[in-house]
């Protein structure tokens, strides 16, 4: 049981699960915002933490080697804690899981956390040392609102300013991720798009992001909801760009410019559930 227990854990911390978690509450909220029924918003929910196992899972087993020898602590499957044979079993298992269940949500469904999924997969290998790196992410979070419309009874995608929105904050989360691992990617060949134009310019950028992101929200339908609420909203989100980017201008960055995305990120979909914003509007 305690191996067992041990294997778990290990699995667990090679998804990325503060990510996973992050972008599986998004969808949580997109799904409330879109006005699901309980059930649909379950089902999505839970599919697409699935297709976030996946993904992590795959890129941990992608860079196992490469995170061996830069000697990370922080990787279970680097530390040898699980055999990648196991961590690419349950990769596999959990995208079968995913399209398991995004099929009873339609069809449109299927085939957009299909898309999120394989983009997401071609960013381990072999965008990720491309100057394209930035793609998946634009693809995946510009996705991410349609995966709760196309869910709906009546599905459709997302408006453009919430694909836009989540574009931008896509943008973001990519070029903040990397900033405290640049050093150790560039010594084993990585070279994205945040490691060719700098620590510095992939934070401001990432800022810009954030509040591309925040603009799209503010001319979408909270424009008309709640304006006062949709106005701080925006200003709080406004002034973590801020913070975000003096902290990858001023000083090396660590997780802290991630984090502040992420969190940018959660303070814009929950703007949507208070304000009453409708996706589709």
């Amino acid at each position: 049981m305690t191996r067992a227990l041990a294997t778990v854990r290990a699995l667990w911390a090679s998804t990325h699960p503060g990510p996973a978690l992050v972008v599986t509450v998004l969808t949580l909220a997109l799904g409330v915002s879109a006005g699901l029924d309980v059930w649909r918003i379950a089902l999505l929910t839970v599919a697409v933490f699935a297709g976030q196992v996946s993904i992590g899972l795959s890129n941990d087993a992608i860079d196992a080697g490469r995170d061996r020898a830069v000697r990370r602590p922080d990787k279970p499957l680097a530390r040898g804690d699980v055999s990648l044979r196991m961590a690419w079993v349950v990769a596999a298992a959990s995208v079968a899981a995913a399209l398991l269940l995004s099929a009873p949500l339609g069809a449109g469904l299927l085939a957009a956390q299909a898309v999120t999924i394989a983009s997401a997969w071609l960013y381990n290998a072999p965008l990720k040392a491309t100057p394209f790196s930035i793609v998946p992410f634009l693809v995946s979070f510009g996705l991410l609102p349609s995966l709760a419309t196309l869910s709906a009874a009546e599905p459709a995608l997302a408006a453009p300013w919430a694909s836009a929105a989540g574009a931008s904050l896509g943008a973001a989360v990519h070029l903040a991720n990397v900033l405290p691992d640049l050093d150790d990617d560039q010594r084993t060949g990585i070279r994205g798009l945040p490691h060719r134009i700098g620590a510095r310019w992939s934070g401001a950028l990432a800022s810009v992001g954030i509040i591309g992101g925040a603009v799209a929200v503010r001319l979408g339908p909270a424009r008309d909801a709640a304006p006062i609420v949709s106005w701080v909203f925006f200003a709080v989100v406004v002034g973590v760009a801020v913070v975000a980017v003096g902290c990858a201008w001023t000083r090396r960055p660590g997780r802290i410019v991630f984090r502040l995305v992420m969190g940018a990120a959660l303070l814009l979909a929950v703007q949507l559930v208070a304000t009453g914003g409708s996706l589709t509007a």
